[in-house]
């Protein structure tokens, strides 16, 4: 089969295409016939830099996946071959072994890590949900314990993240605030539900606090941004408030946190795949959202242009240049199976 590698990672990597060993379905686990996969930060981030969880070399990157499965292992018995399936399965390695991604005609894929896609969406736009949506649901639901009536505050709500956390957060009841930088951003948020709109260029936190909770501050603040944004995030919550973020590499004065009494998730939903703990959450996770899906209660926003895999080079230079709207999706054109 055909799989696009990387044989050393930095600033010089490329995907190479080779020809490599269709996977064998194994115990717990299943062959995927790979329909599309989407390009998250973290994908971009193993290709460039060695962060110690990068896949063996040469490796296969790119963690979402959606298409067909085509092989049960044993044990398996909630899939059988033919079912159409999402899920973020791959493309790193810990201390569960490596894991080879979806950038490949054919990915191996534990089964508690994906979910049968969302019937109303094509396989491009079910490649898009997996890792976004699980992260999503990891800060807002199973950390900060988001209620009906909460006033949430997303950082970056046309993001990939952001865009999945006002849907989930709205489908919870929730009054959702956003930051955006442009008008043309601030339209896709309140069509995903954002009832506030705020342009972090030009107010202040204190100000937008003001605006909007009257300086009480906000129930929940997730931050998918990082660097000095958690920063703004303490300032933005109120006292006893949730604060979630999904990036913790920097170095910041908790002091505000101290003061108001705060709460602080740290986020990281690789962690069943890097340990092999608590992977059938993953699949818990995708199979309701599956079902909010269908219902119209979520979608995904994905960048209008689409690439082929052989064309992954291209696609992450798009990604490095920070110039998309939506996630990127990358679609294997050799896929043998009638979509």
């Amino acid at each position: 089969m055909k799989a696009y590698r990387i044989h050393e990672y930095g600033d010089s990597a490329k995907f190479i295409e080779d020809e490599v060993n269709k996977p064998s379905a194994k115990q717990g686990h299943v062959v995927v016939e790979v329909k599309a996969s989407s390009l998250n930060p973290i994908d971009h981030k193993l290709l460039k830099s060695d962060l110690g969880i990068n896949p063996a070399l040469p490796g296969i990157l790119h963690m979402d996946v959606s298409g067909v499965i085509t092989e049960v292992g044993e044990g398996v018995s909630d899939f059988k071959t033919g079912d159409e399936i999402y899920g973020c399965a791959g493309g790193l390695q810990g201390e569960a072994g490596n894991i080879e991604g979806a950038l490949a005609d054919f990915m191996l894929a534990d089964s508690n890590l994906i979910a049968l896609k969302p019937k109303s969406l094509s396989f491009s736009e079910s490649a898009a949900l997996p890792l976004v949506t699980i992260t999503a649901w990891e800060g807002l639901f199973d950390r900060a314990h988001i209620k009906k009536g909460d006033h949430v505050l997303i950082h970056g709500g046309a993001g990939g993240v952001g865009h999945i956390a006002i849907q989930l957060a709205r489908q919870h009841g929730a009054r959702v605030a956003t930051t955006v930088s442009s008008e043309d951003k601030a339209k896709v948020a309140r069509g995903l539900g954002a009832e506030d709109i705020i342009f972090y260029r030009d107010e202040k936190v204190k100000d937008y606090t003001q605006r909007l909770t009257k300086g009480k501050g906000f129930d929940a603040v997730f931050d998918t941004i990082g660097a000095d944004n958690l920063d703004k995030s303490l300032e933005a919550a109120k006292v006893s408030g949730q604060v979630i973020s999904i990036i913790g590499s920097n170095k910041h004065d908790l002091t505000p946190m101290h003061m108001k009494g705060l709460s602080l998730h740290l986020v990281f939903m690789l962690l069943p795949m890097l340990t092999g703990k608590g992977r059938a959450h993953h699949g818990f996770v995708l199979n309701n959202v599956a079902k909010w899906v269908d219902e119209g209660s979520v979608k995904p926003l994905i960048h209008e242009e689409k690439f082929d895999f052989d064309q992954a080079n291209e696609a992450h230079a798009l990604f490095a240049n920070n110039k998309h709207v939506g996630k990127i999706i990358l679609e294997n054109n050799r896929s043998f199976l009638d979509t």
